[in-house]
């Protein structure tokens, strides 16, 4: 991955110092060189910080075209280039350097914003196009990418990072309506104000006039009983040859290639698929904890074995996640509700110093697969089987990921015909944590946000799908790109400059999932059924055997005496939380004042709670935002 930044100007000229601030604040994402550009009479402005992947001596950006008259900077990977590059030159592209990332430029002289359909991959991208004096920027299908914008003073800026827009001169101060409503996870939004996203699956188009976003994919399931025609065995062997091909090609690097691994289904079959797939020992890393209930590396040096990989375990304590969780806020740029992230964040820089700049990872699987518990409370509602174990068998994550108070929401069920699981459990969460906010705030409805999420999609067309498919579509389009792939991906490895690559968002691989029936995703109320099934080869039996566990770091609730539970103590009765507007300060010190011998039931929700305005706090230190 790479660090990119635009400034577009609608009726002026770009100021080069603006595109020199914004580039470097983005030197993590591209320490091996940062570059500028901008066009004969300034009105456009280009830069790139490159980690270099692919082509490690010619592949330079901003990138031009032979005519000069298009200009790229792009970020990420672009898989099966060599194919695509292939056929350009026959129709007569001339290519500059051995590089992936120029299949994206010429692509765009070819067939316009159609040459979008060919590219797969994790990637976000600019390019200015001088003869029709436009600049287009797009963003993957997934959202695995970061791609901001902002408008202001007459100028357009996009960049990898909102950082980069701060420091090229957009006014760092909070989007008060986007964290009431909860824009910033359920939409394009972010915590600040002025700048959103470019949605994944989108692209932007500006030029004098000023700019539009046009969607060109999305997840498109079919309507209820038009599923692919298909048996078990067959769907089986083609998901199969899909994943390994997806490894494969994301294994493709001039730098050495490591792979993330816990002990879930997910990142064993990755490890045991690239294992297969590569005459050499693959390296592998594990998260430890000091926890039995969230340590997973047992379940991964057993997987490590099976497979031969050359392993690693990584120790995180309280202490660690202490001394790191402020710094990790600031490469989020966002809140978290578990210090997972932290987590992610310390494996990243433990990784990186070994010398490696790529890895796998296995997210993404359980939004593809049905892998989460709130799917399988969704597939028991839909099917009316009783699911009386998910209470039991999702302790660490009870009140995250389900709950039981589901016929609570109507207003979403008047939208969607039925409530996903997954909504009652952060509306839960969010109605606790207004409790907490200034008077003026504290009558803000948890479902606003969502009400107005849900009713931007197509809902004729959601409506047609199976119940479970519809939570899982919705779940896709706002906490994978907006949390997921933000707090546990690109933003914590980027931060150590690695690359982070997925395998199961790889738009053929969930182009084939999308369109199988639930009854081959959840069966018998085993999640992730037909994954479990493609990759049982790779996989040890214990593995294959062992029901979803979700990746969470010990809670600071779980130990008073520990140093991240005194850090949360400390930070929130003092004055910087005072300095964050949404809170009322007595509140809060009544919160902290009833974590004694608080249940095992409650962890989760209360470690979110405090996470969150953790994060707040965190963000306000880094970037000093005003109201």
């Amino acid at each position: 991955m790479c660090g990119i930044l635009a400034i577009y100007s609608f009726d002026g000229q770009t100021d080069e110092n603006a595109l020199i601030k914004g580039i470097k604040s983005l030197w993590h994402r591209g320490p091996d060189n940062q570059n500028i550009w901008l066009n004969e009479h300034q009105t456009v402005g280009l830069a790139h910080a490159r980690l270099s992947i692919i082509d490690l001596h010619t592949g330079q950006q901003p990138i031009s075209n032979q005519a000069e008259n298009c200009h790229l900077i792009a970020n990420g990977e672009f898989y099966d280039y060599e194919h695509i590059r292939s056929q350009l030159q026959k129709q007569g592209h001339f290519f500059k350097t051995a590089s992936d990332s120029e299949i994206a430029l010429h692509l765009y002289k070819q067939y316009g914003v159609n040459g979008l359909k060919q590219l797969r991959g994790e990637f976000a991208f600019c390019i200015w196009d001088e003869v029709n004096q436009q600049l287009f920027a797009a963003r993957d299908r997934f959202g695995i990418n970061p791609l901001y914008y902002a408008e202001y003073q007459g100028k357009l800026y996009i960049a990898s990072e909102i950082k980069a827009l701060l420091a090229a001169g957009i006014p760092a101060k909070w989007d008060k309506n986007s964290y009431l409503s909860r824009g910033f996870l359920y939409r394009s939004e972010s915590l600040f104000a002025g700048i959103k996203q470019v949605p994944p699956g989108h692209y932007l188009i500006a030029n004098s006039s000023g700019f539009t976003i046009s969607k060109y994919w999305d997840f498109n399931y079919p309507a209820e009983g038009s599923e692919l025609a298909l048996t078990e065995s067959e769907a089986i062997e083609q998901l199969r040859e899909k994943l390994l091909d997806s490894v494969q090609t994301r294994l493709r690097a001039d730098v050495p290639v490591g792979v993330y691994l816990s002990g879930g289904v997910d990142s064993c079959a990755v490890l045991g698929m690239a294992s297969q797939l590569t005459n050499n020992r693959v390296d592998s890393f594990t998260l430890s904890f000091d926890v039995d209930e969230y340590d997973e590396g047992n379940i991964a040096r057993n997987t490590a074995n099976f497979v031969g990989s050359n392993h690693h375990e990584i120790k995180i304590t309280q202490t660690e996640i202490a001394d790191n969780f402020v710094d990790s806020i600031y490469f989020s740029e966002n809140v978290c509700m578990n210090p997972h992230g932290v987590a992610k964040y310390l494996l990243s820089k433990y990784v990186r110093d070994l010398g490696f700049r790529v890895v796998l990872t296995g997210e993404g699987a359980d939004e593809v697969f049905a892998g989460y518990a709130s799917f399988k409370q969704d597939y028991a509602n839909y099917t009316q089987v009783l699911a009386s174990d998910l209470d039991a068998a999702n302790k660490i994550s009870s009140g995250i990921h389900f709950a039981n108070n589901i016929e609570e929401y109507l207003p979403i069920k008047g939208i969607l015909g039925h409530i996903p699981a997954w909504v009652p459990p952060l509306a839960n969460i969010n109605q606790e944590l207004s409790e907490l906010f200034v008077e003026r705030d504290n009558n803000f409805d948890v479902l606003v946000g969502l009400e107005i999420f849900l009713n931007s999609l197509n809902v004729d067309e959601l409506n047609q799908i199976n119940p479970v498919h519809k939570s899982m579509y919705t779940l896709s389009k706002s906490l994978l790109p907006n949390y997921v792939l933000m707090t546990l991906g690109d933003r914590m490895e980027m931060a150590h400059s690695l690359e982070g690559r997925i395998p199961f968002l790889d738009h053929k691989v969930v182009e084939f999932v999308t369109q199988l029936p639930i009854e081959y995703k959840i069966k018998n109320m085993q999640e992730k059924y037909i994954l479990r099934e493609a990759v049982k080869p790779y996989i040890t039996e214990e593995v294959y055997k062992r029901q979803k566990h979700p990746f969470f770091a010990p809670p600071s609730v779980l130990n008073p005496k520990a140093k991240f539970y005194q850090l949360v103590q400390d930070t929130l009765r003092g004055q910087a939380l005072k300095d964050v507007p949404f809170f009322e300060h007595t509140k809060v010190i009544n919160f902290l004042n009833k974590l004694d011998n608080l249940p095992q039931e409650k962890w989760a929700t209360t470690e979110a709670i405090l996470m969150e305005i953790m994060s707040l706090v965190s963000l306000q230190h880094h970037f000093k935002l005003a109201e």
